[in-house]
């Protein structure tokens, strides 16, 4: 029997589960301190977040998906959510051993002892979607073989229906959430198939030939759509990598290959790969960035990718009407902000985050470990105008996601960052394009 809860019945008990316990925390603490309600909420806060991330655990799928997301807040809810929430990008409890067994049988024809040479029946990661094995190939090779939870699949649309129903009471009447929902959705079902995974993989091979970025291997004949093996790469997470205490030099290295990573898929104008969580990177001991999961991999579309790379030289050159123009193409504005004081107030606040998010590539180089930096892209995110209304093109999405995930990375890793060349890059990108 599964202890992945697939159907619609099941999650939508375990979402209202998560909603009812943090509503009876926070009730609690009110009661307990009427003339004080906002005084110190540490605890509150992290026995909140414990709770909630203990029922997406149970949820996995899309529910941890949002988890995810919430470890790389960067000031918009409480600090104890965030150390919580960093679980989901490395480990939560796998699936049973039999199930495990019965998920490749099926997919693969065979039972695991008989496909490999050695087989693992403990999970070495598990995360939202499935959960990872290591193994020896008959050629002696080792390989990681991901398992994807039975059902998952079908919890997408269940679950995507469950957020799509609350939001729908939240926003402005007539406001178009079925757009961004769309994006989510068909980006969520394309990683629940493992072989357009390996065909990333394979084509990010092709890509990034070079010898400081390593990627898996695919190995289609011991793949599926539900089951995923390609060769074993060995590194540090982020996390591990900082409790060795490494050195500035080190800490600057492995910050330099991140971002040089991010700009070198900007230069190829192809595929990203926008999954951009500390879960999907290793840190090898040979001096390696080792990139482990092609689920959600973008492919943007020119109009909103080009549009997307010229805010940043509008924002160091200051061009205000050129930021307004750019703002009203991405579906961020809805008219010249001289003619309404919502669309003001959207386009300072766009404007001066544009500004410090784009202030990394004013310099030859950059200190991400720059504490004052860390807490003013938390203040934006923290002061953002309160508004029902969505704004933006979907693709902001996972653009914001891969970008803003690279500055949450190279922050928690302190590094400074040779910044200079990249904005040359996009500079030259650009120039190339038609106008």
């Amino acid at each position: 029997m599964s202890d992945f809860p697939s159907s619609k019945f099941e999650r939508s008990k375990l979402f209202a589960k998560a909603g009812l316990k943090a509503g009876k925390n926070y009730a609690g603490h009110y009661l307990k301190h009427p003339l004080n309600p906002g005084g110190n909420k540490t605890a509150l806060h992290k026995k909140t977040a414990e709770d909630i991330f203990n029922e997406f655990t149970n949820l996995r799928g899309t529910a941890l998906k949002i988890a995810q997301g919430l470890s790389m807040d960067q000031g918009f809810l409480p600090d104890e959510f965030t150390e919580v929430m960093t679980r989901a990008q490395y480990k939560v409890p796998p699936i049973n051993k039999a199930l495990v067994r019965s998920v490749i049988k099926s997919e693969l024809g065979k039972y695991p002892e008989q496909l490999f040479k050695s087989f693992q029946p403990e999970a070495i990661a598990a995360a939202s979607i499935g959960q990872v094995h290591k193994a020896t190939l008959h050629d002696g090779r080792s390989v990681a073989v991901k398992i994807q939870y039975p059902g998952v699949r079908s919890t997408i649309e269940s679950d995507l229906a469950i957020a799509r129903t609350i939001f729908k009471r939240i926003v402005k009447r007539g406001s178009d959430i079925d757009y961004y929902f769309e994006e989510v959705r068909d980006t969520l079902l394309k990683e629940t198939d493992y072989r357009i995974e390996g065909e990333q993989l394979d084509t990010f091979q092709q890509l990034f030939p070079g010898k400081k970025i390593v990627i898996p291997q695919w190995i289609p004949e011991l793949s599926s759509e539900k089951v995923l093996t390609m060769t074993f790469i060995d590194g540090l997470h982020l996390r591990e990598f900082l409790s060795t205490n490494p050195s500035r030099k080190e800490r600057n290295y492995y910050g330099q290959l991140l971002w040089d990573f991010f700009h070198q898929q900007i230069e190829k104008r192809d595929l990203i790969h926008a999954d951009t969580h500390p879960g999907n990177f290793l840190l090898t001991s040979d001096n390696k960035l080792g990139v482990i999961d092609f689920g959600c991999v973008k492919k943007f579309p020119d109009d909103f990718f080009l549009n997307y790379l010229k805010l940043l030289p509008t924002h160091l050159n200051r061009d205000e009407e050129e930021i307004i123009h750019l703002y009203k193409e991405l579906k961020v504005l809805k008219e010249h902000p001289s003619k309404s004081s919502t669309e003001r107030i959207y386009y300072e606040f766009c404007r001066n985050y544009g500004f410090t998010f784009a202030k990394p590539y004013s310099t030859e180089s950059f200190d991400f470990g720059d504490t004052s930096y860390h807490e003013l892209i938390r203040s934006y995110t923290k002061n953002a105008p309160i508004s029902n209304e969505p704004r933006g093109s979907r693709h902001f999405i996972y653009s914001t996601r891969v970008h803003l995930g690279l500055y949450y990375l190279l922050m928690k890793l302190g590094a400074r960052v040779e910044t200079g060349k990249s904005r040359q890059v996009v500079e030259n990108l650009l120039a190339k394009v038609p106008t």
